[in-house]
């Protein structure tokens, strides 16, 4: 890799003096992360990696702050504004490898001027693609199936055996389309379901697929799986609540694979425990990750998968790469590519 030239200055903050200037910039990734991306940046940087699975502590995050150059980042790291004012004067940038930022402080990262970008886009199918598997897995209770048979419950086919819901003319309600509900939509498509979709405005293509716009009451009132796809914004938070899951029929399927607080848990468990809907299907909870001892894990029309929708290789190598490029842009005084807050 061809050696880094001295960065421009990007904003006026970072014509500071960095306080801990060393003689290769320092890098603090805070996961270990298929692929060589990272062992590549160790020509031009000096790279530590939290070595633990579980992520740093907060004090840790401030810590590095105050003594690295940039941080690159996941969803699960709380950077908020004590992490940032730790690293005033010395961080550089936050290159988050994911494309949600709700864990990102982002007012104190313009107050500061301190670059945050994310990685749009390369994640997308491999979400699809599991909000879809969520689908039809709850909808066939294939978890169900394969516990039944460990259990060694399988004694003879029976016509009532694990009835589930069909796919194919069912109607879908896509609460939120962008690049990831868009895809999941498409998957739906080619099982010939009816598509309704929430959005703030019309969305260009939908037409031409036959996808209807619609509010949200009526989405939920008539589809027979409900799949959330919104960004976690103030306005997102518990938009799904318990007003919103007694519109629901009662053998529809939540599907979750967004962020766990735009469902309100405790309005969840006590409307599955009532029935409306039928079954949730959950890649995101709230808490997360999710206790052992949690209630929703002591009902049976619930399944939940630990937050793997954008877990295939391609997609967590694209992520971190993305990071990366934008952390070279920065480091070069130059726009990152998809830059979130504080440029």
């Amino acid at each position: 890799m061809h050696d880094i030239a001295a960065p421009r200055p990007l904003l006026p903050s970072h014509r500071n003096p960095l306080k801990n200037v060393s003689a290769r910039p320092r890098i603090f990734v805070t996961r270990k992360w298929p692929g060589n991306a990272v062992a590549e940046l160790e020509s031009d940087f000096e790279v530590e990696v939290w070595p633990e699975y579980t992520r740093p502590p907060i004090d840790v995050l401030r810590e590095r702050a105050a003594q690295c150059d940039y941080i690159i980042t996941t969803i699960e790291d709380p950077i908020d504004r004590s992490v940032f004012e730790a690293g005033k004067g010395v961080l550089r940038g936050i290159t988050q490898a994911g494309v949600g930022v709700d864990n990102v402080d982002r007012a104190a990262a313009d107050e500061l001027g301190i670059p945050v970008t994310n990685a749009p886009g390369v994640l997308t199918d491999a979400t699809a693609d599991l909000a879809f598997a969520l689908m039809v897995s709850a909808a066939r209770r294939i978890v169900e199936g394969d516990a039944y048979v460990r259990a060694g419950k399988w004694s003879s086919w029976h016509p009532s055996l694990l009835l589930g819901k069909a796919l194919k003319g069912a109607t879908v309600g896509v609460v939120g389309l962008g690049r990831i509900g868009a895809a999941f939509a498409e998957r739906c498509q080619g099982f010939h379901m009816r598509v309704l979709y929430t959005s703030r405005t019309e969305k260009p293509g939908a037409a031409a697929h036959g996808w209807i716009r619609a509010d949200l009451d009526t989405v939920l009132k008539d589809a027979d799986f409900v799949s959330l796809h919104t960004p976690l914004t103030e306005e997102t938070r518990h938009l799904i609540s318990s007003r919103e899951l007694a519109l629901m029929k009662p053998d529809a399927i939540l599907i979750n694979t967004a962020r766990g607080p735009v469902v309100n848990t405790d309005d969840l468990i006590q409307s599955l425990k009532q029935g409306r809907p039928g079954i949730a299907a959950l890649d995101v909870t709230d808490p997360e990750p999710l206790p052992v001892d949690h209630e929703l894990l002591t009902l049976p029309n619930v399944l939940v998968t630990p937050h793997i929708g954008s877990s295939d290789h391609p997609s967590r190598v694209a992520m971190l790469e993305v990071a990366i490029r934008n952390l070279h842009a920065i480091h070069a005084g130059e726009r990152p590519p998809s830059p979130v807050a504080g440029v």
